[in-house]
């Protein structure tokens, strides 16, 4: 199987160098991924410069891109064929709940299903001590399942892997996506010069405890699998919406 592998932590991170290894042993992979860490820049692709790409080592890319355009420049031109998977990992932290919206290892591999190929998030749930040689090996066994068989048009998978050891794993679990409780803080500072600039702080580490979701299944010590998909429309609101307008709604 021929594996794009790409993440938002930077080409050097040791998650998808430690994925990358693994993987390596029974498929064909490419690692394109950003030159320097890409955190939070959701699913941006550049426009307004000219993307260029640095060869490290064999089948080793750096880009000065966004992890989105990391797909793209692989699939389109450093990639010998079409890809069958695209992998975006292991991301150094989780990505459940409302973070899918602000993460690039997430936006990659939606990049991916845009391209109607069968395509993953992988993020270990931890901050610091990562077990990514364990959660490289879980990783290993979600894409050889999800390599089997039909998946649904227009979707994609959003893998959270508990910080442990594989085998003090309960299993695995299909999840829907949880809601976490953000404390921003907006931080104001000086400079030297005398001028204001701003750091966004704060911690999102808190959640709601809801059974079937994302956050659930990992603190239980699950493998949570998220299916996400590229159309978004909220269907079970679409009748208050409608409720909301005087004029005659026509159903299509």
């Amino acid at each position: 199987m021929l594996i794009l592998l790409t993440n938002d932590d930077g080409i050097h991170s040791k998650g998808i160098l430690t994925l990358g290894l693994h993987l390596a042993k029974k498929n064909d992979v490419y690692l394109i991924a950003p030159e320097r860490e890409r955190t939070c820049v959701g699913h941006a692709v550049t426009l307004h410069k000219p993307l260029r790409v640095r060869e490290v080592s064999q089948r080793v890319y750096a880009s000065n891109g966004t992890p989105a355009d990391c797909v793209l420049l692989g699939v389109n031109t450093i990639l010998p064929r079409r890809p069958d998977f695209v992998v975006s990992g292991i991301n150094t932290g989780p990505n459940m709940g409302q973070d899918v919206n602000y993460s690039g290892t997430v936006a990659a591999a939606k990049e991916g299903a845009f391209l109607n190929i069968r395509s993953m998030a992988v993020s270990i749930c931890a901050r610091e001590t990562f077990l990514f040689d364990d959660a490289a090996s879980v990783a290993e066994v979600v894409i050889e399942a999800l390599s089997e068989g039909e998946l649904p048009e227009g979707t994609f998978a959003n893998v959270n892997i508990p910080n442990l050891p594989r085998d003090m794993l309960k299993g695995f679990a299909v999840t829907r996506l949880g809601k976490r409780i953000y404390n921003d803080i907006i931080h104001e500072r000086i400079d030297p010069r005398g001028g204001k600039y701003y750091w966004i702080g704060g911690n999102g580490d808190n959640y709601e405890r809801r059974r079937g979701t994302d956050f659930h299944a990992v603190e239980k010590g699950f493998v949570s699998i998220t299916p996400l998909g590229l159309d978004i429309t909220n269907v079970r609101s679409m009748k208050a919406y409608k409720d909301h307008f005087s004029l005659k709604i026509v159903s299509f």
